[in-house]
């Protein structure tokens, strides 16, 4: 069984009460994201106007992340009560509860200032059978979000010059492409995500912007010949324990 807790240097993670589970795909799309939008540690004197949202927060994972980097607000939110419950009380434990709050809301009913940035790990598996377990059925699945929804919902949300980051599987990449640019966004930084050397990408990560030039294409290994890349190392190591 999982562990019911994941320890950061910073943070803890409780996922006792989610369906989905802290995964090394999802703690390298958050570490990325706060890279590109992180300024400075929050301190209950560093205010800001800036504003974030991240959609389907789970245990909270990729908010706390962000938090730990980015000066500003960051709203959380979750259709699920269970995890909208304990991604609360994960950021209430973190240093930023003060400028880090969590929802149960649905996405398509959320109300708000737009944002300068919002994040999402959605749900992957449109196309997939389903589980039995209805809690995990929305986590996996978009049986409560679509990615059409999904885009929709972020173009009503975000500011003129704002920020869309996006965590997907590989094979949604194209989808993701076309869907973003019915909406007006272009994908400014694209990073296939492969396991190691001798494997093809499993994830890609998205930045999307209003922007006309399409960027180029990266890519980063999570492991080499059995170890972690450096390139992996140098976005996980302000927040795992083992760098």
């Amino acid at each position: 069984m999982p562990n019911s807790y994941f320890q950061f240097k910073q943070f803890t993670i409780h996922q006792d009460q989610c369906a989905m589970k802290v995964c090394t795909d999802a703690c390298l799309f958050g570490a990325w994201v706060a890279r590109k939008m992180g300024s400075r540690p929050l301190t209950d004197d560093s205010k800001s106007d800036r504003r974030a949202l991240d959609i389907g927060t789970g245990t909270g994972l990729l908010a706390l992340m962000l938090a730990q980097k980015f000066d500003g607000t960051i709203d959380a939110i979750d259709i699920q009560p269970d995890a909208a419950q304990q991604a609360s009380e994960n950021a209430g434990n973190s240093p930023w509860s003060n400028h880090l709050h969590i929802h149960h809301a649905d996405l398509t009913e959320w109300q708000a200032e737009a944002y300068d940035l919002i994040l999402s790990n959605p749900p992957f598996y449109e196309h997939d059978l389903k589980s039995p377990d209805s809690q995990r059925n929305l986590a996996l699945h978009d049986t409560g979000l679509t990615l059409l929804s999904l885009f929709e919902n972020v173009i009503r949300l975000l500011k003129p010059n704002g920020k869309f980051a996006l965590l997907l599987p590989a094979f949604r990449g194209k989808e993701a492409i076309d869907l973003a640019k019915q909406w007006g966004l272009t994908a400014t930084e694209t990073m296939q995500v492969c396991q190691t050397e001798k494997h093809t990408a499993f994830r890609v990560m998205f930045w999307f912007e209003k922007a006309k030039t399409v960027g180029e294409a990266k890519n980063i290994r999570i492991k080499e010949n059995g170890t972690y890349t450096e390139a992996f190392i140098e976005l996980l190591k302000d927040y795992y324990l083992a760098f």
